[in-house]
């Protein structure tokens, strides 16, 4: 029998402040980062290339350029979208992964264009392009309706995403995504990064492979999650209630959400919870970076669905 839903706004949520507003240390989990070291030239390239643009409104992922060998070579075996062309350095060293990448290329009849090591670091907009890199089509978005329609004898495994803007941070959460067996990944239009060079090269071409949406409001899509059955869990080192004492709820439908780096789940998005829950922490720190929480906690989602 599945577990009795609580009311909305009856989750366990930890210590209130003044005011009844939810006390919050860290983020998903007690995800906190700190910042990254800077980038190669001023203004062109680093971290601020991946941040998401306010200007640009757009309905895709993202994803046109793919840099990294392992990113560019999940990205051709996938064939899940047009590749245009391939670039490799040609001052490279011999690897098997490079040579792995052009017999691809080539056997789906994608251009291979050897170039300069200045040229190709130039086009980059990750710090270590590997000294290869990708143009293809857009990653295109999976509908909301159909991330959470529910399938004979699987119940729905979902991660969503609360404002996470670092590219390495999602791209580690797509990669542990992959690994776990996550059905799908929500992530907001605003405030959150999509699919930059720097995410595919961090989730080493998982980005190819897990499915995501992309949603206007958060919030509204937690509870239509909630109207279609879908328990909503949220993650806040706040919380009273242990991520371990998930126990049977976890078999059940279930949609992890993981909070912003530094400001954790928003006033919204905890409202539309299910329920709040934290890691135990037993040393001196009291949070996890919010892609080490989303690999403790998917995966002791995917421990109870084995057994």
């Amino acid at each position: 029998m599945a577990p009795r839903r609580p009311a909305r706004g009856s989750s366990a949520r930890g210590p209130q402040k003044r005011g009844g507003a939810p006390a919050r240390r860290g983020g998903a989990g007690g995800a906190r980062t700190g910042g990254r070291a800077g980038g190669r030239s001023a203004g062109r390239t680093g971290l601020d290339a991946d941040r998401p643009k306010k200007a640009v409104e757009r309905d895709d992922l993202g994803g046109g350029q793919v840099e990294g060998r392992q990113a560019v070579r999940e990205l051709l075996i996938a064939g899940r979208r047009r590749v245009h062309e391939v670039w490799v350095a040609s001052d490279r060293d011999k690897n098997d992964v490079v040579d792995d990448i052009v017999q691809l290329a080539r056997a789906n009849r994608v251009p291979v264009l050897e170039v300069s090591r200045k040229k190709l670091d130039f086009a980059a907009r990750s710090e270590a392009p590997q000294g290869v890199l990708a143009r293809a089509d857009s990653i295109e978005p999976v509908p909301f309706d159909t991330m959470i329609k529910r399938r004979p004898g699987r119940a729905p495994f979902l991660v969503a995403v609360d404002g996470v803007t670092d590219p390495g941070n999602l791209g580690a959460i797509l990669r542990v995504c992959d690994g776990s067996g996550v059905d799908g990944v929500v992530l907001p239009k605003h405030r959150s990064v999509h699919i930059t060079p720097t995410v595919a090269k961090a989730s080493v071409g998982a980005c190819e492979h897990v499915p995501m949406s992309l949603v206007g409001g958060l919030p509204t899509a937690l509870a239509k999650m909630r109207d279609a059955g879908i328990w909503v869990v949220g993650l806040d080192d706040s919380a009273d209630k242990s991520l371990f004492d998930l126990g049977d709820l976890a078999k059940e439908g279930i949609c992890l959400v993981l909070g912003a780096e530094g400001a954790g789940l928003s006033r919204l998005v905890r409202e539309r919870c299910d329920l709040i829950v934290s890691i135990p922490m037993r040393g001196r720190l009291s949070s996890l970076n919010v892609s080490t929480a989303a690999a403790l906690a998917t995966y002791e989602v995917a421990r109870h669905r084995r057994s």
